[in-house]
């Protein structure tokens, strides 16, 4: 595809019409001149569907390591030696504690995360809820939950406790799932999701590029998550992690991550897209740039296993881009 032909499917774009997965493959293909044409489009796009705020979300790690799946990726599993933390549940002063820490750095937003399948422990699950309303009623913040997957009972709780968007990634595309997972389905993903969404509970979901997968996949996994329509997409570009079966994979370079975004703005006019875990490494000089190729939310802070990076650099990039921090 040429730099007409990006320019004639981004007015396109800009006056409504949907893609299809042959557009988007055909954006795949773009040169690497025309990669910022192709980037401003998608800018252009963010900018008319899903305004100029930035979304800004930080991480709480309210359980870490020793779970029981498979992951290739991840340093918490328990199949793998990795130096990730490792701690039960944390108590629910820690967590608020936490959270004001995350509200003081200018998050608006923060999701508690625990490591592991689900919550089975009714205990654990009890104490989660309570976690969450006395977060919010300390600090105001607008609470989002990733806790594996999780049940309709669970899920109805949760949105009752004041959660209004639960995160839960599809992490790739069904095809290549099984080459990344083998101890829980793709399709236990998807039910999570709909739980969740029939729950009335807004969706976080995406998933993570620089695993093997082909821009095929990454482009079944977009389609996939524009049909539940997620309020949030979080993309991780794959940091490989010592001890995992994933360490010796070389991540994609920065011009790939800025093309891979802009096609997922392309296919998402609406939807905060999220730059997550590994933008700091991956991305090195080229951060800023992401927020001029349809980008518009951030993780900031530290991550569950590693750290990111000071937010003070995060909120000045998003002004230094002409956005404004939500």
């Amino acid at each position: 595809m040429d730099f007409h032909n990006v320019a004639q499917l981004g007015e396109a774009v800009l006056t409504g019409y949907q893609i299809s997965m042959d557009d988007a493959m055909a954006l795949t293909e773009v040169a690497i001149p025309d990669i910022p044409l192709l980037a401003a489009y998608a800018n252009k796009i963010r900018h008319t569907f899903a305004g100029d705020g930035v979304d800004m979300c930080g991480i709480i790690s309210a359980r870490s390591g020793r779970c029981s799946q498979d992951c290739r990726f991840c340093a918490q599993s328990a199949h793998y030696l990795t130096s990730a933390p490792i701690y039960p549940l944390r108590e629910r002063k820690e967590i608020i504690a936490a959270a004001r820490q995350a509200q003081r750095e200018g998050a608006k937003r923060v999701s508690l995360v625990t490591s592991g399948k689900g919550i089975s422990q009714p205990s654990d699950f009890a104490a989660i809820l309570s976690a969450i309303e006395a977060v919010i009623d300390a600090t105001g913040l607008q609470v989002c939950a990733n806790l594996g997957m999780i049940s309709e009972a669970q899920c109805i709780s949760l949105a009752k406790a004041g959660v209004k968007r639960y995160a839960h990634n599809l992490e790739t595309s069904r095809r290549f799932y099984p080459s990344i997972c083998t101890t829980h389905s793709y399709e236990e993903r998807v039910a999570t999701l709909t739980a969740a969404q029939a729950a009335g509970m807004e969706l976080c979901s995406g998933g993570i590029i620089g695993m093997g997968e082909t821009w095929q996949d990454r482009l079944e996994l977009a389609f996939a998550l524009r049909r539940f329509a997620p309020a949030s997409v979080p993309i991780n570009i794959l940091v490989p992690i010592q001890g995992t079966p994933l360490a010796g994979m070389i991540p994609p370079l920065p011009l790939e991550v800025i093309k891979t975004f802009a096609v997922f703005r392309f296919i998402l006019p609406e939807t905060i897209i999220r730059p997550a875990g590994g933008r700091e490494l991956n991305l090195r000089d080229f951060q800023g740039y992401l927020l001029l190729s349809g980008a518009n939310g951030l993780i900031i802070g530290n991550y569950l296993t590693f750290s990111g990076r000071d937010t003070a650099a995060d909120f000045r990039m998003v002004n230094d881009a002409g956005l404004y921090p939500l």
